[in-house]
């Protein structure tokens, strides 16, 4: 059964649509909170990247650049 409240609008057409608006909101949140997870972590590991000095990447035989690269490789995929 259907009612109609005095907007003209459907009860279950408007809970329908809240519960999607919802769904949306709940996704990019959760996008969000994924995205700037992430970025903490890659930032962090660019930090502890960049605070090598050019004798500590020589004594590991590591190219800073290539580092960089793994990096954002191992964190976005």
């Amino acid at each position: 059964m259907l009612r109609i409240d005095q907007g003209g609008t459907t009860c279950r057409a408007t809970m329908r649509h809240r519960r999607n608006l919802a769904m949306i909101l709940d996704s990019l949140m959760s996008r969000a909170r994924t995205s700037i997870a992430k970025r903490r972590q890659y930032n962090r590991l660019i930090a502890e990247i960049d605070s090598f000095s050019s004798r500590d990447l020589a004594d590991m035989r590591a190219d800073r650049s290539e580092m960089l690269y793994q990096v954002h490789k191992q964190v976005y995929g």
